[in-house]
């Protein structure tokens, strides 16, 4: 009878505990909260402080509710699912990746918040109300359901790179190649390096041009450095593009004696990317640029091109963010 007693125990004991260890494995442990996590929380429960920039409000939001709304303000929700669910790893991997940087000091540009709403300096944010009236009654039942679905399917997934959260850049359209960081933003991350996107053939915005006067190419140079001597005749011998990076993004480029990155002018003239090419007719300069937006991470045209031939988000995720690892968050609670 004990040999039977101890048999039926030691069962009890396997079922209960096994199941947990499996589950401590595999899951992230990123100590966001100093307070015990308490039973009956929800996986990624987490809450985070937003700075919303139109109304300068900090809200209180759920991650998950949080996510959901920068998915739908970041891509088109026409996108495949694969898309959205990718979109929906990366902007949350950002969100975790922004608290753990400041986690022991204010962020100065909104030390009252973990992120903002401005697109240009954390990630895009549309509430409910404003996706309805940017888009209308029908794209929201038609296409918020499809996101929340995306979200949830996703929900608490992160990507690391040594058990860390990693800081997941993407744009819209990389050109055929995205960017090594290093060449943009003059870090070095071992995730972040130039790799194909060979599907964005749909993308609006992949091949742009964009007609500048002689005049007001100069002035723009010389606001960016007043030493420049450009003079508007025989204008292209003072021009020369010095070196392009791995992606095609002009690294380099010599004007009127002075050296400039290839993203100060673009971002001076408003070209869609630096991988341009440049042509002198008359008084004007017409930039023929590849590509929208900084080039570095995942291109999101090139990610709907990859889940409309059968990949999934993790493929997709893993092809963009060279060595992460999907990871998932433990729940917190305030």
């Amino acid at each position: 009878m004990k040999g039977i007693f101890f048999t039926i125990l030691l069962l009890i004991i396997s079922t209960l505990l096994i199941p947990l260890l499996i589950v401590t494995t595999f899951e992230l442990d990123i100590p966001l909260r100093d307070k015990p996590i308490q039973q009956q929380t929800i996986e990624s429960d987490l809450k985070i402080k937003v700075l919303n920039h139109k109304t300068n409000e900090v809200m209180d939001l759920n991650l998950e509710e949080y996510v959901t709304n920068v998915v739908a303000a970041e891509v088109p929700a026409s996108f495949e699912v694969e898309t959205l669910k990718a979109q929906a790893v990366a902007a949350r991997s950002y969100a975790l990746w922004k608290m753990m940087r400041f986690k022991d000091q204010p962020n100065p540009d909104h030390p009252e918040a973990d992120l903002c709403t401005d697109h240009n300096h954390c990630q895009a944010w549309l509430s409910k109300e404003e996706l309805r009236e940017k888009h209308n009654r029908l794209w929201m039942y038609s296409y918020w359901p499809k996101i929340q679905e995306a979200v949830e399917e996703t929900r608490g997934i992160i990507m690391t790179y040594n058990m860390q959260p990693v800081e997941p850049l993407y744009h819209s359209t990389s050109g055929g190649r995205t960017e090594n960081s290093e060449d943009v933003f003059s870090t070095a991350m071992p995730y972040l390096k130039s790799v194909s996107s060979p599907y964005e053939e749909r993308a609006p915005y992949l091949i742009d041009t964009k007609k500048v006067s002689i005049k007001e190419f100069i002035k723009g140079t010389k606001v960016l450095n007043d030493t420049v001597k450009l003079k508007e005749k025989d204008i292209d011998s003072q021009i020369k593009i010095l070196d392009r990076s791995a992606g095609g993004s002009v690294k380099r480029i010599e004007i009127g004696g002075v050296e400039f990155r290839g993203s100060d002018i673009r971002r001076i003239l408003g070209l869609r990317s630096s991988n341009f090419t440049y042509d002198i007719k008359g008084d004007h300069i017409t930039f023929t640029t590849r590509g929208y937006g900084h080039g570095v991470g995942m291109s999101q045209w090139g990610a709907n091109g990859m889940a409309e031939r059968g990949h999934t988000y993790e493929e997709i995720l893993k092809h963009y963010y060279q060595g992460i690892t999907l990871s998932k968050m433990k729940s917190y609670q305030n």
